[in-house]
């Protein structure tokens, strides 16, 4: 698939946004026998931990031995982001020549993480379950009886944690921005009444984000 550059994201809060509403991520690096995957959720720093820059440095853990299959701490990872994705039928473009397409979102961080100590491991365990817990309507913490502290630092033991300050970022966001507003409209509309059995549900909001930033450029509501 040929990539046009104005499909490139720079900006760094919309970055944030989708590695925050995605945290589950193949992790993939190159080691002695060739290509190794993993799968782990991540959390990003907070922002105010990186002077309100917008970082993307995330912190994550991987269970053992995934830490001396990936070289954790000595090789390069590469983290996908992947945003909503979904298919895009030639049918919504009206009675022109066209062919299918996939419109997605995805973040790639590249770089060498670092180790992190046990305490450090057992706040990004913490933060982990509550992460995903606060939704639930009853949740229950890490540190939540009937877990006792021995039982939670055994599991941190059984676990290695990594912060990822990313040398390198790739983002896409593909969302139909080569088509006119009028087709965009059309491709809203079908997403949102569920014509594409391979897209993911929130594909249409995201669709909308973006042009919606397009329209505003313009000078357009």
């Amino acid at each position: 698939m040929r990539q046009n550059p104005s499909f490139t994201m720079t900006d760094a809060a919309e970055l944030r946004r989708l590695i925050h509403a995605n945290p589950w991520v193949p992790i993939v690096s190159s080691g002695p026998d060739g290509l190794v995957a993993s799968h782990y959720a991540v959390l990003l720093e907070p922002d105010d931990s990186a002077g309100g820059s917008g970082d993307l440095t995330i912190v994550g853990h991987v269970g053992k031995p995934d830490d001396a299959i990936h070289g954790l701490g000595e090789r390069e990872l590469l983290v996908v982001v992947q945003g909503p994705h979904g298919y895009i039928s030639p049918g919504w473009y009206g009675d022109v020549a066209s062919v299918p397409t996939w419109n997605f979102v995805s973040v790639h961080l590249s770089g060498v993480p670092e180790i992190l100590s046990p305490d450090e491991n057992l706040r990004v365990l913490d933060r982990l379950v509550a992460r995903f817990e606060e939704a639930l309507p009853q949740p229950r913490l890490m540190w939540q009886a009937p877990n006792d502290e021995e039982y939670v630092r055994r599991l941190e033991r059984g676990t290695v944690g990594f912060r990822l300050t990313p040398t390198k970022v790739v983002a896409k966001r593909k969302l139909s921005q080569n088509k006119p507003d009028e087709v965009v409209d059309t491709i809203i509309a079908e997403l949102d009444a569920g014509a594409s059995p391979y897209a993911d549900p929130r594909l249409p909001d995201e669709i909308r984000r973006a042009h919606g930033a397009l329209r505003a450029a313009r000078g357009e509501r």
